[in-house]
């Protein structure tokens, strides 16, 4: 088995739980070719002859694990999203393991499927910027959190995102303008999210109707005012699996769609799983369909398929 690792050595902690990955994987007549960036080298670059290789591992926060997916796009090369950021999303939504032993099981097990992706565009002043991400794009208040938790996720981890929530009380207000497949929306709200997935912690969705396999993208318009009046809409999240709490549509209203503009008053930063590279609204956004192949546990494969065709 020939094994090309995409290493980020900026991400999360930082405490090399990789090369724990690579010595239990390890078997006679295996190959592991690892190559690190610490941001200077491009993910593209570090993909250069994956073709030749049986399998990619992408280890870093969801934007690394977002880059190497979307250079990959449509190839049908597996890879297994290896947790190293810090909130790592994709691994929550895929309900992953994170200790390297059992991440090395997985690819052993053989399970994958194929899952979407997001395209983003927007103008910037050097032309149009394309990226894709897996779990989220947006504009508004997600991508304020993720500028304010930039400098706080080093010494705090994963608890940045949360105290960068707190420390914006009252987000930027917009009137936003989206065209979708179905015809324009007017709404306004302090953000709009781009959603592959939904989960944002392991027992919290912004929506329940998310399926990363429809070939649709789900736009949700996130509409309290103030963090405190979002408090309800987690709790709703929380308490109530299958989306009916009764108070949980007055905070988000959504949409499917296969490709969405957005336009907002004022304009917004945006952000990608968790990049924010501080541009702004407007931005499209489209769906790539079943553009990725995953490993996935046996457990989560079962769940997801229920009785389709195995890619193992």
């Amino acid at each position: 088995m020939k094994v090309l690792i995409v290493n980020n050595l900026q991400s999360g902690l930082k405490d090399g739980a990789i090369f724990e990955f690579m010595r239990k994987l390890s078997q006679d007549g295996d190959e592991l070719i690892i190559r690190n960036t610490d941001g200077k080298t491009s993910v593209a670059a570090l993909l250069e002859g994956a073709h030749n290789c049986d399998l990619v591992v992408a280890s870093g926060g969801d934007g690394t694990i977002a880059s190497v997916c979307y250079e990959l796009r449509n190839t049908k090369l597996p890879i297994l999203p290896f947790p190293a950021g810090t909130g790592n999303l994709l691994s929550t939504n895929l309900d992953q393991p994170e200790e390297p032993y059992a991440l090395a099981n997985i690819i052993r097990d053989g399970y994958t499927l194929d899952f979407d992706l997001g395209e983003i565009s927007c103008n910037t002043p050097q032309g149009q910027l394309t990226k894709g991400f897996a779990v989220i794009g947006g504009a508004g208040y997600d991508a304020t959190i993720m500028e304010y938790a930039e400098r706080l996720k080093g010494p705090l981890g994963p608890s940045a995102y949360f105290i960068a929530a707190l420390a914006i009380p009252t987000p930027k207000l917009a009137h936003f303008h989206l065209e979708l497949d179905q015809g324009s929306v007017q709404i306004e709200g302090i953000a709009v999210l781009v959603l592959n997935f939904a989960k944002i912690l392991p027992d919290i969705s912004i929506t329940h109707a998310n399926d990363a396999r429809d070939g649709l993208l789900e736009v949700a318009v996130i509409k309290p005012h103030s963090t405190v009046e979002l408090v309800p809409a987690l709790v709703a999240a929380f308490l109530d699996r299958s989306g009916k709490f009764p108070h949980r549509a007055d905070a988000i209203e959504s949409f499917k769609t296969k490709k969405v503009k957005v336009s907002s008053d004022p304009a917004l930063h945006l952000q990608f799983d968790g990049e924010a590279p501080g541009l702004t609204t407007p931005f499209e956004a489209r769906v790539l369909p079943s553009a990725a192949r995953l490993f996935v546990t046996h457990q989560e494969y079962q769940h997801l398929t229920e009785g389709t065709l195995d890619n193992r």
